[in-house]
C-alpha cells in the first residue's frame, strides 16, 4: 500500500530516507502509518537532529501512553460505548481510533498540528472507522461525555491543561508515563500498565510504566465514582489526594 503522500513528504523533509509503513500495534487490532523501524537504526546528522527538535513528528510514532489507552478502551468498551468522546492531542489518532472501535457514538480527534490531523485521517481510513476533526480544543462546546488524553504531559508546561479538560467534557481519562510526582485534587489513578513506544525507541524502563488517571467534573463525582467502580473491572483505584 502506498503511504499517504502528504505525510510521506513531510517525513522526508525531516529525514530524507525515512519511510512510512503500516504497523500493527502489539496486542491490538489497530494498524497505523508509522515511521519504518528500519529508519531508527542509524545515527542522525546534526541537521536532522535540529529539524526533529524544531518540528517533532509526534504523529509518526505510537507513544507508550497512547498504546496503553488504546488497549484499555479495547478491553473496557463501556468507558466509551454510546458516548461523545474527544481525543486531546490525538497525534497518530490511536486513542481516537480505539474509542471508535469500542463503540463511541462520536469521536473527535483534536490536535494543533495539521499533520497530526492528516495522520489521524489516514489511520482512521486504514482501520475503517469514522472520526471528526478539530484543531482547537477551546473552540469546542462543552458537550462531551469523555475527554481522552495520552502523552501530553511530557512538557510540564502542559500540566495546567488538567484543569481545562473538564471544561469541555464531563469526565477525563489521562494516560501519562512522564510525570512521577503527579498531584491533582480532581484526578485518581486507576492503574499502572506497561507498554513501549512503537517503533520501539529503547526508552528507559521508567517511561514504559504508564499511569491512567480519571477525573469527574465537580458536582458529578458520586455518579462518576460509581461508574469507575463498575468499569474498572478489578483494577485498583488509588486516590492521589483525599
Amino acid at each position: 500500500m502506498i503511504p499517504p503522500v502528504e505525510l510521506q513528504a513531510a517525513l522526508a523533509d525531516l529525514l530524507g530516507d525515512a519511510r512510512l509503513s503500516i504497523a500493527t500495534l502489539p496486542d491490538t487490532d489497530i494498524r497505523l502509518w508509522l515511521i519504518d523501524a528500519n529508519n531508527m537504526d542509524r545515527a542522525f546528522s546534526p541537521e536532522e537532529t535540529r529539524r526533529i527538535l524544531e518540528e517533532p513528528p509526534y504523529w509518526c510514532f505510537c507513544w507508550a501512553s497512547g498504546l496503553v489507552l488504546a488497549r484499555w478502551l479495547a478491553e473496557r468498551p463501556e468507558w466509551v460505548r454510546g458516548k461523545r468522546v474527544l481525543d486531546f492531542g490525538t497525534g497518530s489518532g490511536v486513542a481516537a481510533i480505539a474509542a471508535a472501535k469500542a463503540g463511541a457514538a462520536e469521536v473527535v480527534a483534536c490536535d494543533l498540528d495539521p499533520l497530526a490531523l492528516a495522520a489521524s485521517r489516514a489511520n482512521a481510513e486504514l482501520n475503517g472507522v469514522q472520526l471528526s476533526y478539530s484543531e482547537d480544543f477551546f473552540a469546542e462546546a462543552d458537550r462531551y461525555d469523555l475527554i481522552i488524553v495520552a502523552d501530553v504531559l511530557y512538557d510540564r508546561a502542559n500540566l495546567p491543561l488538567l484543569d481545562q479538560f473538564l471544561s469541555r467534557g464531563r469526565e477525563a481519562l489521562v494516560a501519562d508515563s512522564r510525570v512521577r510526582d503527579f498531584q491533582h485534587p480532581l484526578y485518581e489513578r486507576l492503574d499502572i500498565l506497561d507498554a513501549c513506544t512503537w517503533p520501539d525507541l529503547a526508552e528507559p524502563a521508567e517511561f514504559r510504566r504508564v499511569s491512567l488517571y480519571h477525573s469527574v467534573r465537580r458536582g458529578e463525582e458520586s455518579v462518576g465514582r460509581l461508574e469507575v467502580g463498575r468499569l474498572a473491572a478489578g483494577s485498583t483505584v488509588e486516590a492521589l489526594q483525599p
